[in-house]
């Protein structure tokens, strides 16, 4: 994890926008490319815009969407597909367009529409472009044969045949504007409170830890010069000299590819690439020979497929394994000497919440059945996600944990512990929950505010008016209300130790208390005692990233010596009279 470093709140925003985006990408794309969904590219980058925009409403830092595209795009190397280079550059590219179109007419609907036609567009014409790339300009004479085929075939004219390409960007655009509006709903009701995020289950990742973790590639910055040196060499003879020469340089690089990359050759195993391979060059043999003339023939048309699919491959492959090499640690760390210099630390906080956030995708079914509410509560969750990766960035390590069983008297030691302090002349603050005893029965607790002395009954195993039902007991709102206080910022300025009695299953489920330590984590770096049960302290110290917080047990009678713990721990100058 990263010691001794500090991501700025824009970047660690990023890191988690980015996480959504790309666990979205992760999971959602293999399981659209394994059922072949039409259009599936073309809904992930809708899910793109629809998080973006939609958390927009809640983060309004300039400059986010590209950095969230940016790391999006990078955490997009683990993806099983082999040819990531595109998407990735993809990616980036969508949350650009997003970004200027911010940029140029300001936050508001008009804003995102564009920006989400634009985001769109830029699939299309990229999947236009890496066509041309791989087939090379072939495949636009291709086409224009396809065109006059098809019009001959149909007994149909077509006023351009650029039309069907027309009416394709008209979808993609079409498809920009709907996901464009669909987020502004989302983000409103979310901004709003509208929607309430599920719970998270951190304990969900230990299942799938393994799977998700980047793997460790050896890499080396002399293949990558030769791998790109390569590829642009064979695809320069194959424009400038004869079959022989570039079919024989391409078979040789490929060959050097497959011996140095084992999943060199796993484009190449898939039946669809060799069907495709063999309909295009069919097509072209029939298409080129049929309706071109001069000394266009059969031989000349099979010839040009083949060197449109040699170049597929070569480029395909080529992608594959600088892909691999861009991974290198070495060109990682060149950004930390630029103006990306925290681009690392935020990839290395995005890949360790990555397994967390997958673990708590919604289920398939859900999202078929429901898609707009499971988006919504994916972003519903880009909150708490950000106090998660909050917290174990800065790592507290100033945080003391009085535990033991019920009964077995936690808060009375914290009493002492507080009475001690202020005899002393250390300011404390926080809260106290004294046990209420009656007729030899537990019933309740009340709540002290230690600032003030104030005490007010906080919960009661008995129902009374305006009185809320949490499990066996019932709780005061203005109890409540008044613990909320005495741990709100304001009242805490001052104090030098802080304490809360106690942390249990509701601040767990972000109840309770949980906003209360949550500020006080983020805020302040004092230090702070909490009670936790024994059985919950792993969970705790797990859920707020504490440490090696100091715990101390119960059955420890040795008051002297406990509060000398906390005294070297804490670092804590006292008045000693």
């Amino acid at each position: 994890m990263i010691q001794n470093k500090s991501l700025s709140p824009i970047w660690l925003k990023a890191s988690v926008l980015g996480c959504l985006w790309a666990s979205s990408e992760i999971v959602l794309g293999s399981f659209m490319h394994n059922l072949k969904v039409p259009f599936g590219s073309n809904f992930l980058t809708a899910i793109g815009i629809i998080l973006l925009i939609a958390v927009s409403y809640s983060w309004k830092d300039k400059g986010l969407f590209w950095r969230a595209g940016l790391i999006c795009a990078l955490m997009k190397s683990i993806s099983p597909s082999a040819v990531i280079f595109g998407p990735m550059i993809a990616i980036f590219s969508e949350a650009l367009l997003l970004e200027l179109a911010i940029l140029i007419f300001r936050r508001n609907i008009f804003a995102y529409v564009i920006g989400g036609m634009l985001a769109m567009s830029w699939t299309f014409f990229h999947k236009i472009s890496f066509y041309i790339i791989a087939y090379g300009f072939n495949l636009i004479d291709l086409y224009k044969e396809l065109a006059v085929f098809a019009q001959k075939q149909l007994k149909m004219h077509f006023d351009s045949i650029w039309s069907p390409i027309f009416a394709l960007w008209s979808v993609y655009l079409l498809m920009g504007i709907v996901a464009a509006l669909i987020a502004v709903y989302i983000g409103k009701k979310v901004a709003t409170k509208m929607v309430l995020p599920q719970t998270i289950d951190v304990n969900k990742y230990k299942n799938i830890n393994s799977k998700t973790k980047p793997a460790q590639i050896k890499t080396s910055i002399v293949w990558l010069v030769f791998d790109f040196t390569a590829m642009v060499a064979v695809l320069i003879l194959m424009n400038f000299t004869d079959w022989g020469y570039w079919f024989t340089a391409g078979c040789l690089v490929i060959i050097i590819w497959v011996f140095q990359y084992k999943s060199a050759l796993r484009p190449l195993m898939k039946p669809k690439f060799w069907a495709t391979f063999i309909l295009i060059t069919m097509f072209t043999s029939f298409l080129f020979s049929k309706f071109q003339s001069g000394q266009i023939n059969i031989y000349t048309g099979l010839m040009t497929g083949l060197e449109m699919n040699f170049r597929a491959v070569l480029i395909i492959i080529g992608f594959s394994v600088i892909g691999k090499e861009l991974t290198n640690p070495r060109i990682r760390n060149l950004f930390t000497r630029t103006s990306f210099q925290q681009l690392p630390l935020a990839l290395e906080v995005a890949f360790e919440t990555l397994p967390f956030v997958i673990a708590n995708m919604p289920d398939f079914k859900d999202f078929f059945k429901r898609p707009v509410f499971v988006v919504q509560q994916i972003v519903s969750q880009a909150d708490i996600w950000l106090e998660k990766v909050s917290f174990k960035q800065r790592k507290k390590e100033n945080v003391i944990i009085i535990t033991g069983n019920i009964g077995q008297g936690k808060t009375t030691l914290l009493i002492n512990i507080v009475n001690f302090f202020r005899q002393h002349k250390i300011r404390v603050g926080g809260i106290v929950s004294p046990v209420v005893i009656e007729n030899n029965q537990s019933i309740g607790y009340d709540l002290i505010d230690i600032s003030t002395g104030n005490k007010i009954v906080l919960s009661r195993t008995t129902v009374s008016e305006k009185m809320i039902n949490v499990g066996k007991f019932y709780f005061n709102e203005e109890g409540i209300t008044c613990g909320k206080k005495a741990l709100s910022l304001e009242t805490l300025k001052e104090a030098e130790l802080i304490v809360i009695d106690e942390i249990g299953f509701m601040e767990l489920e972000n109840q309770g208390w949980a906003s209360s330590l949550n500020n006080i984590l983020n805020n302040f770096d004092k230090p702070i005692i909490i009670v936790v049960r024994n059985y919950l302290v792993e969970k705790v110290t797990e859920h707020w990233a504490l440490s090696n917080p100091l715990i101390i047990e119960t059955d420890n009678s040795n008051i002297d010596e406990i509060i000398a713990k906390i005294i070297a721990f804490a670092k804590i100058n006292y008045v000693n009279f």
